[in-house]
């Protein structure tokens, strides 16, 4: 909350669903979504949760620091 009181235009988010049940973490992520949606921000989020790949615009896969060609 205190960092969307600013109304920042990038939001980063570091593993924000780790250790959350998937009901919770589904609400986290429809959240997100709803926000970068809304107020037009750019969210980058570096996750290891496949949840997150049906909320999401894009998704980059990386592999010992290096990108995976989808």
């Amino acid at each position: 909350a205190r960092a969307l009181a600013a109304s920042p235009r990038l939001l980063i988010a570091d593993e924000p669903t780790a250790n959350l049940d998937s009901k919770t973490a589904h609400s986290v992520l429809a959240l997100f979504r709803s926000i970068v949606r809304e107020r037009n921000v750019t969210m980058l989020m570096a996750t290891h949760d496949t949840l997150a790949d049906d909320y999401v615009d894009r998704v980059i896969n990386l592999s010992d620091g290096q990108i995976i060609p989808s």
